[in-house]
């Protein structure tokens, strides 16, 4: 009868035969690794700066192999290649407009560029300074153009007078710059002529006065430049106007109005001397200075 107490008495324990329960209150090391991850610092450490760290040595590991840096170089390389000569960024040819049909040849001289070329490969800014170096050029640009143009447009500079330098014809703008170098005067006919030292530095004073010497038309030769203070308006028949060198364009007016009104340049006279416009100055040919004295001689008598 024993054993069978024993057994109901086991029956009737709720409790028995169940594992005990797990103490719920965290470890010590669990708890301390909370403690750490609560932390900004550690927490942005194990996020970020391990796995970067892991990264960083796996990458210097791989990329201190030569073979694998040239590899990927090569790669790289031709990755890049493949874009830059892909159809829509190949220049087939060249365009010049604006330029004359001499400044068109020497352009493409200067630039001698083998079509067809990746627009990667061409330095614009450079070949645009190289244009612009021209003398005769006044301004320039160039730009890829849709369809593969590399389109270079000028704009030239106009000759407008022809400027005798010592040992040299020079063709000059209305600014004095350099357009180009002549080898006769027969070369450019229709435009004036001016020399001396500085008489490039002057020229819109010298086409002011080559304007308000239209009045004398064919008469006029051109102008000469005196101690790069001064002009001498030089005319057939040998005659100057030696003109000042303040207010020039006055004087002159001066003088034509006096050849209007008594047809001064048509007299026997070499030089009118206006250099001091309130006394003007004239000096005869000899034959006409040999008239004078005549004349004087005979009133004398």
């Amino acid at each position: 009868m024993q054993p069978l107490r024993a057994t109901r008495a086991t029956a009737s324990d709720p409790h028995a035969g169940t594992p005990p329960r797990r103490d719920p209150a965290p470890s010590r090391l669990s708890y301390r690794f909370h403690r750490l991850w609560l932390t900004p610092l550690y927490r942005s450490l194990l996020r970020v700066g391990i796995p970067t760290f892991l990264i960083l040595t796996a990458a210097g590991w791989y990329f201190a192999n030569p073979t694998n840096r040239f590899a990927i170089a090569e790669k790289a390389a031709e990755i890049r290649r493949s874009i830059e000569t892909r159809p829509e960024f190949m220049v087939k040819l060249m365009a010049i407009e604006g330029a004359t049909p001499v400044v068109d040849a020497a352009i493409r001289e200067l630039l001698p560029v083998e079509f067809p070329v990746s627009s990667f490969d061409l330095d614009l800014a450079a070949m645009q300074a190289e244009v612009a170096a021209l003398d005769v050029i006044r301004s320039v640009d160039i730009h890829i153009r849709p369809g593969g143009v590399m389109q270079i447009n000028v704009v030239e500079r106009v000759p407008a007078l022809v400027w005798r330098a010592r040992d040299r014809l020079e063709l000059i703008d209305a600014t004095g710059h350099r357009v180009a170098t002549v080898t006769d005067r027969v070369a450019r006919p229709d435009l004036p002529l001016v020399a001396g030292q500085g008489a490039n530095l002057r020229s819109a004073e010298a086409l002011s006065l080559i304007r308000a010497a239209e009045p004398l038309g064919a008469r006029l030769r051109g102008l000469v430049r005196v101690g790069e203070r001064r002009w001498d308006m030089i005319l057939d028949r040998g005659q100057a106007i030696l003109l000042p060198e303040t207010n020039p364009v006055s004087a002159l007016d001066q003088v034509l109005a006096l050849d209007q009104a008594q047809d001064l340049l048509a007299r026997d006279i070499t030089h009118i001397d206006m250099r001091n416009p309130g006394r003007p100055t004239l000096r005869l040919a000899e034959p006409a200075v040999a008239e004078l004295r005549r004349i004087r001689s005979l009133t004398l008598e």
